[in-house]
């Protein structure tokens, strides 16, 4: 699979291209430009949300890309619209929810489960077993012990280590990693 090119509202952009593949215009253009289907490339797990629901809803059909360099068990179940990166380790029976970004050089062990819209950060390892909830954001570097549960639209902080669940909606960081405030749960819809 080769990527058509980028459709992106940023003016800065237009007329740009990204290693060899084109900025084709704004998102408008999307029923112009011939493809077989859709990754949301947005880091902001929100924004990303909003948009991957409003090209759902029009019917448009994403497609999951996996880095060459990736493992990924024969097993995984992959939602659509999501992002496994270079070297990343997807364990055994593991479950990855729709447009989640799993960036590279980390692991999600064997019966993990990743919420839908979650981006996890570069080297994260989260061991067997753990539960990560929708929209929620972790940091590089992080590291989950087997079976914690974190919550829907939290945060953890790069580098922290989760000893413990942690709720929804809450910034949590340290080692162990611990709520620091909470954040603003999204309107459902």
């Amino acid at each position: 699979m080769r990527p058509v090119g980028f459709l992106d509202d940023t003016p800065a952009l237009q007329d740009w291209d990204y290693c060899g593949v084109p900025v084709l215009g704004r998102l408008e253009r999307i029923a112009d430009v011939g493809h077989d289907g859709i990754i949301v490339a947005i880091g902001d797990n929100r924004a990303r949300r909003r948009l991957f629901l409003r090209l759902q809803s029009a019917g448009r059909q994403f497609v999951s890309v996996i880095h060459p360099t990736a493992v990924v068990a024969f097993d995984v179940e992959i939602g659509p619209g999501c992002y496994i990166g270079a070297n990343a380790v997807v364990g055994p029976a593991a479950r990855i929810g729709a447009n989640t970004i799993v960036n590279g050089v980390g692991g999600l062990g064997h019966h993990s489960r990743i919420g839908d819209h979650v981006h996890v950060g570069p080297g994260v390892v989260a061991a067997g077993g753990v539960h990560v909830g929708e929209g929620t954001q972790i940091g590089l570097g992080t590291n989950i012990v087997p079976k914690c549960s974190i919550g829907r639209w939290s945060v953890v902080g790069g580098g922290s280590l989760v000893a413990r669940d942690i709720p929804d909606g809450v910034l949590a960081l340290g080692n162990p990693a611990r709520p620091v405030r909470r954040l603003e749960l999204p309107v459902e819809g």
